[in-house]
């Protein structure tokens, strides 16, 4: 995700608790879809579609914290 940002995401995730959450949760619900679709843990296709665009609402989020800290 954003390789363009690595160097800054390093140093966010140690620096910005804020950035920190957004990205645990991020992740949380990337491992948390990929259980569901590989029926590692239950969900149904609606459930899927709803925890991804959560998901994506949080990469946005991401994206605005990397755009203005590298201002």
């Amino acid at each position: 995700m954003f390789p363009e940002y690595r160097d800054l995401i390093t140093r966010l995730k140690t620096t910005d608790r804020h950035f920190q959450n957004l990205f645990d949760k991020h992740n949380e619900l990337d491992q948390k879809i990929k259980n569901m679709e590989n029926h590692v843990e239950p969900g149904t296709p609606l459930e899927i579609e709803v925890l991804k665009k959560e998901k994506l609402a949080l990469k946005d989020e991401l994206y605005e914290v990397l755009r203005k800290a590298e201002a």
